[in-house]
């Protein structure tokens, strides 16, 4: 491969030369940026997981890089273009001479865009969040299908992976090394039936494979997948939420615990119920990724004029993190009660970040539910014969139903309904005593004025709730409550702090 090389830096000092190029390597490829156009180049290498060393199969590699990733971002990839040799020896990117080299031809975008950058910058707002949930859907629903076998056999040996790249330098704490792994080993021996089944399920698709934050970006306002594997369709081919998972722990990593709750939740309200059954496996899959990425950030340490100081104390925060993912804290169960306009959907979700394990708890809407029974977009106003009392119960059942599905996988649940009757906020409690969690049950209170004003104010919002139905509220007998009375009448902040105290206040009791 020494020829190889020789011949690239050749291609590449020609590109350089150019006023205004930037140069980006990585392990597998340079990327040379010139105003509105960046050319990608396999680089002369091999690797265990990857192949580049002859112009053949770095073609081979350009042309599946854009089968791949056009369908995720045609507003990238353009094409692959030859750089070619005239019979005077000089070198062109698309000339009519001898092809010596293969690039990917892609449309520039604001390198600044992309989340990981964006993360830095403060807290990633909810549209944002829920848009990159979005497009990961998108991509999961267009993925092929494949058998799921593969992928459930290859699990070990990528545990046994990364505990090997780990050890390599001794950079790291080989006791930490050795127990990350053994735990990791526990945890696919107790989902293994969990992943198989899901294997002859469909769930196990050809996904972006690498959806790291960094992989993200902003065109036009709206979040796009870019650089999806192309050079090995195996490790590329996962369970879905394996795929989801990279999102979720980078976004943990980049301190962005709001954004990773609503990518979950987002998720799992816009995918099939199924997803809900296989949580457990997500503590595995989060901890898997930030140990690659742990690795990622290490082979950073070869290139020139690297901070080594940086690059170790960031590959460490990624191996911490796949430490304290692999070993989540139980589960517990939220209620969120209250008449209309106390803000309990703004309050669940405030609070669902910050409820172990992470990336926080799974919300439960009751409007969201009774929406889905009647097969009606979210905002879609529903007639007064749906909410009868015997519609309302089977509400109720779906939302405990989807409770215990969460909560025996690991998971934490905050439910956010009415819970004006005794029967309902009793049958919360029967459900925390055969999962055998602790319950917090949370019930909203605030003048009419201020719950009138509140609905007065909502726009796209799921609730039916009119002002005249709060006035109507004010007569229900809400018998022996027994939960936390929480003063919602104060700003969202307020309320928030009021529950965390709450939550608490019961957690020293238990």
């Amino acid at each position: 491969m020494k020829d190889e090389t020789a011949a690239q830096e050749r291609i590449f000092q020609m590109l350089t030369d150019h006023p205004g190029v930037t140069r980006i390597d990585t392990h597998g490829a340079s990327v040379f940026l010139d105003g509105k156009r960046a050319l990608k180049i396999k680089r002369a290498v091999r690797f265990p997981f990857l192949d580049y060393s002859t112009l053949e199969k770095r073609k081979a590699a350009c042309e599946e890089e854009i089968r791949i990733n056009r369908p995720l971002a045609p507003q990238i990839y353009q094409g692959v273009v030859a750089i070619t040799e005239d019979s005077d020896g000089s070198l062109q990117v698309g000339g009519p001479g001898r092809p010596i080299e293969y690039a990917v031809d892609m449309s520039r975008f604001d390198e600044s865009r992309t989340l990981d950058h964006l993360a830095k910058t403060g807290p990633l707002d909810a549209k944002l969040a829920s848009a990159a949930a979005d497009a990961i859907v998108a991509s999961h629903a267009a993925a092929t299908p494949a058998d799921g076998q593969a992928w459930l056999s290859a699990i070990p040996a990528l545990i046994d992976g990364n505990s090997d790249g780990l050890r390599a330098g001794g950079h790291f704490n080989a006791e930490e090394i050795q127990e990350l792994g053994e735990t990791s080993h526990e945890a696919f021996l107790r989902i293994r039936p969990l992943l198989a089944e899901r294997g002859r399920r469909g769930f196990v698709r050809r996904c972006h494979g690498d959806l790291h934050l960094a992989n993200i970006v902003l065109i036009d306002d709206r979040p796009v997948l870019f650089d999806a594997i192309e050079f090995d369709a195996q490790i590329a081919t996962v369970d879905v939420l394996y795929d989801l998972a990279f999102t979720l722990m980078d976004l943990l990593q980049h301190a962005q615990p709001g954004a990773a709750n609503i990518v979950l939740n987002r998720y799992l309200a816009t995918t099939p119920a199924d997803n809900l059954e296989a949580l457990s496996a997500l503590p595995l899959f989060m901890s898997v990724r930030a140990a690659i990425r742990a690795q990622v950030t290490l082979a950073r340490l070869n290139r020139p004029h690297s901070d080594r100081r940086g690059i170790l104390d960031e590959a460490q925060q990624y191996l911490d993190l796949a430490g304290k993912l692999i070993r989540p804290p139980g589960p517990r169960l939220i209620a969120v009660g209250g008449l209309s306009g106390t803000g309990k959907t703004v309050l669940a979700h405030a609070l669902a970040p910050v409820i172990p394990p992470e990336p926080g708890a799974v919300v439960l809407r009751s409007d969201l539910v009774r929406k889905q029974m009647f097969g009606v977009e979210d905002t879609h106003r529903l007639p007064s014969s749906a909410y009868t009392a015997e519609i309302t119960t089977r509400v109720y059942d779906t939302l405990a139903r989807r409770a215990r599905q969460v909560l025996t996988q690991g998971h934490s649940a905050i439910i956010d309904g009415v819970f004006a009757r005794e029967d309902e906020r009793d049958a919360i409690a029967a459900l925390a005593r055969e999962c055998n969690v602790p319950l917090n049950g949370l019930f909203l209170v605030a003048d009419l004025a201020t719950r009138q004003a509140r609905i007065g104010s909502r726009r796209g919002d799921a609730s039916d709730a009119t002002q005249e139905v709060a006035a109507l509220q004010e007569h229900y007998n809400i018998g022996h409550l027994g939960w936390a009375t929480i003063d919602a009448s104060g700003t969202q902040e307020q309320t928030l702090h009021n529950c965390r105290h709450a939550i608490a206040v019961s957690n020293e009791a238990i």
